[in-house]
This record gives structure tokens, sequence and C-alpha cells, in this order.
């Protein structure tokens, strides 16, 4: 699998940045941990912060392919977020899951919760992955 790959975007500087970790992944299926911090928010975490934890989820989960191509590139084409709570000052859980891998551009859904459980919000993103060619 392109763990390497899934390990690096969580790795890279922004997601390291807000403090992004690894939990497990698996093919079409990946899930990260953001660890509450005053960065994120006073208090209730931003939507931004939000936003951004669920493009980092989605786009590992593109690339948990067992075999991405060598040159393979991509790029987030566009989501739909629907805020369900606030997060006031909680740990956040995105579990990424790939719903369809089309030749270049592929949908999955991202589920962001508490560490209980709850759901925070839902998201449906759309994603450009290709083998690298112009």
């Amino acid at each position: 699998m392109g763990l390497d790959r899934v390990h690096g975007i969580v790795q890279e500087g922004f997601a390291r940045t807000m403090g992004i970790e690894f939990v497990e992944s698996a093919p079409d299926r990946v899930v990260l941990r953001l660890p509450y911090g005053p960065h994120l928010g006073v208090g209730r975490i931003h939507g931004g912060a939000i936003s951004a934890f669920v493009d980092t989820a989605a786009t590992a989960a593109f690339w948990s392919l067992p075999h991405p191509p060598p040159n393979a590139r991509g790029a987030t084409v566009g989501f739909t977020i629907h805020f369900l709570r606030l997060a006031v000052g909680v740990d956040l859980i995105a579990t990424a899951t790939v719903r369809r891998r089309g030749g270049t551009i592929s949908v999955g859904e991202v589920c962001v919760t508490d560490a209980d459980g709850a759901e925070i919000a839902m998201a449906t993103v759309t994603y450009k992955l290709d083998a690298g060619q112009r």
C-alpha cells in the first residue's frame, strides 16, 4: 500500500503544524486524530481547522492505494461540509472513506467525531488523482 505517502501527508508542514496524528489506514480508508490545542480556536474549534482536518483525512484516504503510480499527483477538487455540533476543547477523530474511484476523479466521505463518538461534522470530498501525466 502507499502507506509511505499516507504517512507523508500527515507529517508534512501544514498537517504537522495543526498537530494531526496518524491512527490507522487500510485501502480506501484512513483514520486520523486532531488533539485539541488553543491554536485550533479558543474554546471551540474553528470551522476552518475542522475543514482543513477533513481535507487532510480525505487526501490521505485517496492516496491509500495498494500501489500508487510513482509519478502520481493529486488535488482536492472540492468538498461540502456540514457542521453538526460545536467541538469545544475536545480531540477530534476523522474517518475518511473512498466511496468511488474513477479514472482520475474519486469521491469520498469524511466523518469527524469527538473521542466519545459524537458526530461533529460530515463531508463529501471530490479528489483528482492522476498518474502524473500532463
